[in-house]
């Protein structure tokens, strides 16, 4: 039975306050700044959702003259609506990124400008690709974000939410790795294989990790939930939950510092007690 005027008009609209608060700073931003109207436009203010957004950015930015952006579009479209659980992740990202970086103060950077945002959310659609069994397709998204954003993630890794990957330049993460939720990196971070190895050969890092710069975290090995890897560190050995390790190869120097050290984003180091 068709629904009546009166139960169409009475039915909860659903909210979405990430969303309203990126509308909200869209149009701040062409208020302020007419010249950016189309992009803003293009990009937020003419869709309807954080998904229908993603769907746009992503296609926008990695279409070619070997794949249109209408068919890269209709993919993301239907990943979006096939697998909830993407826009959930998006969202988590963008508010981790408004939380951990300094230099963000609104929800619709990431989205316009940050490329480290935009190849995660376009890893998420390759990594349900490759779920799915479309694995060529998940190949070429993986192969345009390399060469659009200089990140590297291959689609069969498995990488939570709450991701904020600050700078993402020469960004390379192994087709067996697996990165936790609420995990930070920065640029040229590599969590990479040892050799030649076909099986499960890439790092294992826990929830609320901080990865500074430069480092690489080679082999099958874990990285315990709440540590620090220092910046320019080579980790070869599993690491405890909860402690800084620096140093090529690197060893523990003291405790991780605070209980979120992802969140706090604080990179100084502690010396070891005793």
């Amino acid at each position: 039975m068709a629904e009546t005027r009166r139960e169409t008009q009475t039915r909860p609209i659903p909210l979405d306050p990430v969303w309203d608060r990126i509308t909200r700073e869209a149009r701040e931003t062409v208020a302020d700044e007419p010249v950016m109207g189309g992009l803003v436009h293009a990009c937020v203010l003419h869709h309807a959702s954080v998904e229908k957004a993603l769907s746009y950015r992503i296609s926008a930015k990695l279409s070619s003259n070997e794949m249109s952006m209408l068919v890269l579009r209709e993919v993301a479209d239907e990943a979006y609506q096939a697998a909830p659980e993407l826009a959930e992740a998006a969202r988590a990202d963008l508010v981790a990124v408004l939380e951990r970086d300094p230099a963000t103060y609104r929800l619709l950077q990431p989205i316009l400008y940050y490329k480290g945002f935009q190849a995660m959310q376009a890893y998420r659609v390759a990594h349900w690709l490759w779920r799915q069994g479309r694995r060529d397709l998940a190949y070429f998204l993986q192969m345009r974000c390399s060469e659009v954003y200089g990140v590297d993630i291959h689609p069969a890794a498995r990488i939570g939410k709450g991701i904020m990957i600050d700078h993402a330049h020469s960004i390379v993460i192994g087709e067996t790795a697996v990165v936790g939720d609420n995990v930070s990196m920065l640029h040229s971070v590599t969590l990479g294989g040892t050799g030649k190895e076909e099986e499960d050969r890439h790092p294992k890092i826990g929830d609320e990790v901080l990865i500074g710069a430069g480092a690489s975290v080679l082999g099958n090995i874990s990285v315990g939930c709440c540590s620090r890897i220092a910046a320019g560190s080579v980790v070869l050995e599993d690491v405890p939950p909860a402690v800084t390790v620096a140093g090529v190869p690197a060893k523990v120097v003291g405790a991780a510092g605070c209980e979120h050290p992802s969140v706090t984003m604080n990179q100084l180091l502690t010396k070891p007690e005793g």
